[in-house]
């Protein structure tokens, strides 16, 4: 406990100043539920996301929000307990029956989409669901404000503690194109395809409220036996 009370002050006394670090093998920890803590990443462009989850949330929550001064839900990624997976854009929803719950188990989720022919695509542990046309033609303007933990109902602000994400993200590239097959296989299988856009191994954020920054944990094969020295 000791070791985890350090680490979440070193880092809080960061919370508010713009960073620029190499993320790979770390975390954003949001330890609980509020309307406050969040982290903004910097942009340059706009596209297609894939991001890694952990969270035994039972509600709504928000996983990616980007907004522009003119739309709210320009580009949001949404779950909902009732295994529904939503891609908002425009301010309007498309929706996944992903009949699958949401265990204590980290989930990899892409989503891509192709302004000009409207074609989305959704994987989630590397299962692809149908793929579905939907906003063709929409533009998603500049400027936009990409919020984590967190979904904007205004441009980069007024959130909902009922919407907040509580469990931990890692691994968020964004790129300003649609993802090939083969761009889809090398961020889940190999994870060496870096986003253009927002890159995790060269992210530039800013955090606000109670969350850390920590080492990502991986799972432990153990033994469900007990250990037994032989004379």
């Amino acid at each position: 406990m000791l070791k985890f009370l350090i680490i979440s002050v070193l880092f809080s006394e960061m919370l508010g100043d713009q960073m620029h670090r190499d993320m790979n093998g770390q975390v954003f920890l949001f330890p609980e539920e509020s309307d406050y803590s969040y982290v903004k990443l910097l942009p340059e462009k706009n596209g297609s996301v894939c991001l890694r989850y952990y969270s035994l949330v039972t509600r709504d929550f928000s996983l990616f929000s980007l907004a522009t001064s003119s739309i709210n839900d320009a580009f949001v990624l949404l779950y909902s307990p009732d295994d529904y997976f939503i891609i908002s854009m425009g301010n309007e929803d498309l929706n996944y029956n992903l009949k699958e719950r949401n265990d204590a188990e980290w989930r990899s989720v892409c989503a891509s989409w192709d302004s000009s022919s409207g074609v989305v695509e959704l994987w989630i542990n590397g299962k692809p669901y149908p793929r579905k046309v939907f906003q063709k033609g929409y533009v998603i303007s500049k400027y936009p404000s990409i919020i984590i933990g967190q979904e904007q109902e205004l441009y980069g602000s007024y959130f909902n503690i009922n919407q907040s994400f509580v469990g931990e993200i890692s691994d968020i590239h964004v790129w300003d194109k649609a993802l090939t097959y083969q761009n889809i296989f090398d961020v889940l299988t190999y994870n060496n395809l870096t986003g253009n856009v927002i890159n995790w191994r060269s992210l530039k954020y800013k955090a606000e409220g109670d969350n850390s920054v920590l080492h990502c944990l991986k799972r432990i094969y153990h033994s469900p036996t007990c250990n037994r020295n032989t004379v």
